[in-house]
Formats: structure tokens, C-alpha cells, sequence
């Protein structure tokens, strides 16, 4: 082998090893929301619940993340009153979290979801739009962390009174309105 062609497969290698380095994330779920100016709302709420430390975590983990304009949709006194009880502010972020790191291809070929709150929800396609609990929109998917995976959604989800304990009803009632108007409808 010539000095010239040594220098070529040294450098060749050198670029496979960096292309295989520049592959792999190196922010987790949490440093990329933080990132990014459309999840500042997301982001607040979780450092306010003290998720962060946790969502930073090995994981993995699927987040289905709203944006400012989902929480927007939210009538204000349902906001406060989520905002106002750390415990019921984990148990609404927690709903948007599901162990593992579930792909959109995957997401696709399923009917519901185990939350980390312990509710589950619900997936369909319709009219080629993921939509989960019927009415929140997946908009964007597959934003890959160190640590899971993010998919954009456009409404915030909140979980069954059933598994949200007393303090769902609290809420619903700030909101006079049942918990189907939490969800942005």
C-alpha cells in the first residue's frame, strides 16, 4: 500500500467514526424542549413540577409534548389551577410521558398507550393524522434525544378522571365545564 492510499483509508475511517459520532444525540428530551422557544410552557410546567431532573434521565422515554399554542388552548382557570398543585401538575405532564422510546412507526399500529401517570391513551389514525383521545393531533414526530423521543402535539392531554384522582374534578370545576374541555376542544 502507497502512502497515498494508507492516508485515503485513514481518512475515510476517520469520517465513518465521526459520521457514527454526529448520529447519536447527545441532548435528552428535556435539553431539546428547552431549545426550543414553542415548548417554553412545557418546559416551565415540567421545572415546576420537579420533572426535569428526571426526564433528563437514562430513560428512555416518548414524550408527547405540547406547544405553547396547545397550553393556550386551555382556558385560563383550568391553566392556574393545574399550575397551582404540584401534585396534580405531575400527574397531568406524566400523562404525556410513555416509557420507552415508541417511534411513529410504531405509534401508528396502536390503539392506546400506558401513560407513566398510569392512565393510557388513546391512538387512531384518521384521514392519515395520528390522533390521540380523540381529538389532539399529532403535528410532528420522531424528534430524537439521548433519552427518548418527542412527538409534537397539538392539544394538552388530561387524564381520565378515573386515574387523575380528586383533583381532576377540582380542575374541571375551576373550568366549569366537564374535563373534556381540558383537552383544547
Amino acid at each position: 500500500m502507497t502512502l497515498r492510499n494508507i492516508s485515503i483509508a485513514a481518512i475515510a475511517a476517520a469520517g465513518i467514526g465521526m459520521a457514527t459520532v454526529a448520529m447519536a444525540p447527545a441532548k435528552t428530551v428535556v435539553e431539546i424542549a428547552a431549545g426550543n422557544k414553542d415548548f417554553s410552557t412545557l418546559v416551565s410546567l415540567v421545572k415546576q413540577a420537579g420533572l426535569a431532573e428526571t426526564l433528563s434521565g437514562k430513560g428512555p422515554f416518548t414524550v408527547f409534548a405540547p406547544t405553547n399554542a396547545a397550553f393556550a388552548k386551555l382556558p385560563k382557570a383550568t391553566l392556574e389551577a393545574v399550575g397551582k398543585d404540584k401534585e396534580l401538575l405531575k400527574r397531568v405532564l406524566t400523562y404525556h410521558v410513555v416509557a420507552g422510546n415508541v417511534m411513529a412507526k410504531d405509534v401508528v399500529k396502536l390503539k392506546e398507550a400506558k401513560t407513566v401517570q398510569g392512565g393510557k391513551v388513546m391512538i387512531a389514525v384518521r384521514n392519515g393524522n395520528v390522533m390521540l383521545n380523540g381529538n389532539v393531533r399529532v403535528v410532528k414526530t420522531d424528534i430524537v434525544g439521548s433519552n427518548g423521543v418527542i412527538h409534537v402535539i397539538d392539544g394538552v392531554l388530561m387524564p381520565p378522571a378515573k386515574t387523575a384522582n380528586v383533583g381532576m374534578t377540582a380542575v374541571s370545576n375551576k373550568a366549569k365545564g366537564d374535563c373534556s374541555s381540558c383537552t383544547g376542544k
